[in-house]
């Protein structure tokens, strides 16, 4: 790929992604694709190749439209403690859009604006929050990730999870999606983990 300098001499990309996350519009948040744009005149935008895994950045290169976060193509990822690989996609075939989550032979199935709102909500908090993952049979600690998604006072007034009996674990699969769309930073310990919004 061919590299231009910016004014401060450091060497950045000729082109970058149309937002993935929090880099542009939200196209990965607003549906799957993602689409590859020039640099010229867009500033910070260049940055944004920084936090992106290079899963992500294999995808992206060049100017062809690449789709990521669907059936055919999921997202590829592991819990927080880095113990268990899972794969999660967005169906907009329903209505509302489902975020399912495939680990091994196990689907659970969120509401897709559980990302938007998670963001939002971990934005509000404005400091690092504990995961608290438990299964939906276990009470969730108050004022963790897993308790906001089954809270009587969140956005959906109750569970993102929609199949029952496999409604919980919220705070152990929607953290490292919310960190692969560059919407939070998360931490990667063997337990009691943590996640903190990037505004």
């Amino acid at each position: 790929m061919a590299h231009g300098r910016n004014a401060g001499g450091s060497r950045r990309p000729s082109s970058a992604v149309a937002r993935v996350g929090r880099v542009t519009s939200r196209g990965v948040l607003r549906g799957p694709s993602v689409r590859v744009i020039g640099t010229k005149g867009l500033g910070r935008l260049a940055e944004a190749w920084a936090p992106l895994p290079q899963r992500i950045i294999s995808h992206i290169k060049g100017e062809a439209i690449v789709t990521i976060g669907t059936k055919d193509n999921p997202w590829k990822l592991t819990t927080p403690p880095g113990s268990s690989a899972y794969e999660m996609y967005r169906d907009q075939t329903t209505d509302p859009h489902q975020l399912v989550c495939q680990v091994g032979s196990t689907k659970l199935v969120y509401l897709w604006r559980a990302v938007d709102d998670l963001h939002a909500w971990l934005i509000a908090q404005g400091d690092w929050v504990l995961l608290g993952a438990a299964d939906e049979n276990k009470e969730a600690a108050p004022g963790t990730v897993e308790a906001f998604g089954r809270a009587a006072d969140n956005p959906v007034g109750g569970w993102y999870g929609l199949r029952k009996g496999y409604r919980g674990r919220f705070g152990m699969y929607l953290p490292p999606l919310l960190e692969t769309l560059g919407l939070a930073e998360l931490t990667h310990d063997a337990r009691n983990n943590s996640m903190r919004g990037v505004p």
